[in-house]
């Protein structure tokens, strides 16, 4: 493959050996994503990931994000300075013992691949059908402690945090669904093993919200959250829906056992607490998802600006996303 060639839709497959191993994975990430110009499906496989693996959701919750935002802010770095605003990236967590179900119809043309053995990933017949190219990524020496540290994190410890919880939720307006969302939602998903309640800002929440001609439908903001959410975690239950005030389902559903928030949304948060506590509603555990830099995956910066600019679907919105670049700044998770 020549370096100007390009694909509209490509499938790019890493495999981690330990949930630390992200870095070495970034040119890989930046090529692929150079040469991709419409969409962008990363699979991480990781045997951390297996269902059999005796991996604490919740505890391994820094880690996860981790691997998350490296993935997201460079592919979106990459893809913004290609000017490129409106590809759709999508990052998929997968064990090595179940077969990763992909639509073929997707108009997928070349998968890269970091690893010549083709046989080791549950990936369906097709996928190795299509054009391929080899990306080779930085090798260190990894032994049995460290990956097995890695995968048995927080086991064992007086830690009474669940590994994930049966009903999970979170807000937010979820307009043009970008890389922000995505890690929020993901997040949400990785700790949930019955039901995910997404709350959905409802038109008369956004009244005053600027630009908010520009916002997709209701009805495609739910639609969208949802397929997203199916695609990275199939096999729960999905409750998707409108939400006019800051509670939410929050108000009324006694089962709800953790809640999702943004850096900048711990307000939010506390309201929701404060309701609860003077209803005598079971208590929410908090987890938040840090504000982040496109310049850095350190997700412990508290003095980032956060800039509340959208990608519009058909106009591209370019000034936004120029500022973006300006500014250093990836994603906004604002409600």
């Amino acid at each position: 493959m020549s370096s100007s060639t390009t694909f509209s839709h490509s499938i790019l497959v890493l495999e981690l050996v330990n949930l630390h191993d992200t870095h070495r994975f970034t040119s890989a990430i930046s090529k692929a994503t150079e040469s991709t110009t419409d969409r962008l499906l990363i699979i991480i496989f990781c045997e951390a990931f297996n269902k059999d693996v005796n991996l604490s959701h919740t505890q391994s919750w820094p880690d996860v994000q981790a691997i998350l935002t490296t993935v997201y802010v460079e592919s979106t770095r990459i893809a913004q300075k290609a000017n490129r605003i409106l590809m759709d990236v999508d990052v998929l967590l997968r064990g090595l013992d179940s077969v990763v179900s992909l639509e073929k119809q997707d108009s997928w043309q070349h998968v890269f691949r970091t690893s010549k053995d083709e046989t080791g990933y549950p990936l369906p017949d097709w996928v190795w059908k299509l054009t391929s190219t080899f990306l080779n990524v930085q090798e260190f020496p990894t032994t049995k402690a460290n990956i097995g540290r890695n995968f048995t994190d927080g086991t064992g410890t007086a830690n009474l945090t669940p590994s994930t919880f049966p009903v999970v939720a979170l807000g937010g307006t979820f307009d043009h669904l970008h890389s922000g969302h995505k890690i929020l939602l993901s997040m949400a998903a990785w700790i949930a093993h019955e039901k995910l309640i997404v709350g959905v800002t409802g038109d008369s929440l956004l009244q005053k919200k600027v630009h908010k001609d520009l916002l997709e439908s209701l009805d495609t903001r739910i639609t969208r959250t949802r397929n997203f959410l199916e695609f990275f975690k199939p096999g729960i239950n999905y409750h998707v829906v409108p939400i006019n005030d800051v509670y939410g389902p929050t108000a009324v559903d006694h089962y709800i056992q953790a809640l999702v928030v943004s850096k900048e949304t711990l307000g939010g948060a506390s309201s929701i607490a404060k309701f609860r506590e003077e209803r005598e509603m079971p208590p929410l555990q908090c987890f938040v998802i840090d504000v982040i830099s496109m310049t850095s995956s350190n997700l412990d910066a508290e003095d980032m600006e956060i800039i509340a600019r959208k990608v519009h679907k058909n106009e591209g919105r370019r000034e936004g996303c120029e500022i973006h670049i300006t500014c250093n700044f990836f994603v906004i998770l604002k409600f």
